[in-house]
């Protein structure tokens, strides 16, 4: 039996989110084609025969100054870390360029590749990457090609991490998704909900906090605010008569619902926070960073 914990690492859009939601078979993970979606580390339970694998989502390497994104990039790095593999996932569109900048961070756990996004490509795309990274052979451990819509190699995949695991009892119940809390999963399924509904920038600048959930017998009642910095974009995540907010909450309650098998009822408020991205203490408490 081997159990342990693999964080996932790579530039936004490689992919990250879509591979663990692919590998659980189970939608937990945050998702969107906005970069820098991811803001939170979300865990995923994978059982594997009657190994278990703990993978790690985390917000995407990128360079930026600004504090809040600051943040989210030394959440990345401490991740690599606090683990047993690291899974660098790359989009077989992706440069080779993105991987050099990985290995100059000068990783100290053993890490494999996943080239993601191959039933998007052309088989001689794919080989002609598989080649490009043939150099760094002495880097990795292995180099896996992956579709998370196909699922294709995905015992490949998951027998190449075991191989790498240290033999352990499980951390977990096995029958469990993710030790991550309720709040934890509404939250960014109502961030999710912004980032669809919303314009390229504005979702950037908002944040959620879950207040309450209360659980009856086959209902959720979940109490939420949209934290955003101005009230002209509060005024935008509104729209006229409520119509935006009532469509983002409207999203969020089925994708919260697809997951608890529950009705949910779903309780949304904005709220103005000026300058809250520049607040490194409130930052921080939103993104569950404290120590």
């Amino acid at each position: 039996m081997k159990s342990g914990f693999i964080s996932l690492i790579g530039r936004t859009n490689a992919g990250k989110s879509t591979l663990i939601n692919s590998l659980l078979e189970e939608k937990i993970a945050l998702v969107s084609h906005k970069q820098n979606a991811t803001r939170r580390k979300i865990k995923a339970i994978v059982m594997q025969d009657d190994n278990q694998l703990i993978f790690i989502d985390t917000p995407g390497l990128h360079e930026s100054k600004a504090s809040f994104n600051q943040l989210l990039i030394q959440s990345a790095l401490k991740a690599m870390k606090d683990c047993d593999v690291i899974v660098f996932v790359a989009s077989v569109f992706d440069e080779v360029s993105d991987y050099e900048k990985f290995l100059t961070l000068k990783p100290q756990i053993p890490h494999l590749v996943v080239l993601n996004k191959v039933d998007l490509a052309k088989n001689e795309e794919v080989l002609q990457k598989l080649s490009e990274y043939a150099k760094f052979s002495g880097d990795f451990q292995a180099i896996v090609p992956y579709s998370a819509r196909q699922k294709s190699y995905k015992k490949a995949l998951l027998d190449a991490i075991v191989k790498l695991l240290p033999k352990h009892e499980h951390f977990y119940d096995p029958a469990f998704l993710t030790p991550s809390s309720q709040k934890e999963l509404f939250r960014d399924f109502i961030l999710e909900s912004l980032y669809e509904n919303l314009s390229e920038e504005l979702p950037y600048c908002s944040e959620v906090l879950v207040q309450s959930v209360k659980e009856k017998s086959n209902l959720f009642v979940i109490h939420a605010q949209i934290i955003t910095d101005t009230n002209s974009h509060k005024a935008m995540i509104i729209g006229k008569e409520g119509a935006t907010l009532r469509r983002i909450g409207q999203k969020a309650r089925i994708k919260i619902e697809n997951l608890t098998q529950k009705k949910v009822l779903l309780k949304l408020f904005v709220v103005v926070k000026k300058a809250w991205q520049k607040d490194e203490k409130f930052a921080k408490q939103m993104l569950g960073y404290e120590e």
